[in-house]
């Protein structure tokens, strides 16, 4: 597992840790029932408190992203195809919003945005 922080992007450390764990998850990159490092392991490899690494542990487990075996650690939590659908409406949504801002800015019609997206639609089968 791989964990970037970065002290400049003005982002709460702990939320760094949470969202890079749980793209992770969402792709695959972090299987199911896969061992996730121990928090202050995790915290000391990034030279940070071990209570920010507990604050990101404790929000993936509150959203059903990880679970505690008492005395084992923490480990990936069995895929929940309703969470990655959803996160994944999330980002769609996200991206929508830049298409319509790019359109009205562009002068681009909701017709021609439609056929774009068909097209790349087609392209993905």
């Amino acid at each position: 597992m791989t964990i970037l922080i970065n002290n400049k992007s003005g982002e709460a450390l702990y939320n760094q840790i949470y969202t890079q764990i749980k793209e992770q998850i969402i792709s695959g990159g972090l299987r199911e029932n896969e061992l996730l490092p121990s928090i202050r392991g995790l915290a000391k490899d990034l030279r940070i408190s071990f209570l920010t690494t507990k604050h990101a542990y404790d929000e993936l487990e509150k959203e059903g992203y990880i679970y505690t075996v008492q005395g084992k650690g923490c480990y990936v939590a069995p895929r929940n195809a309703e969470l990655i659908r959803e996160e994944n409406l999330k980002k769609i949504e996200a991206h929508i919003e830049q298409i319509t801002q790019l359109a009205a800015t562009g002068n681009i019609s909701s017709a021609e945005i439609m056929e774009m997206v068909a097209f790349s639609l087609e392209d993905t089968k």
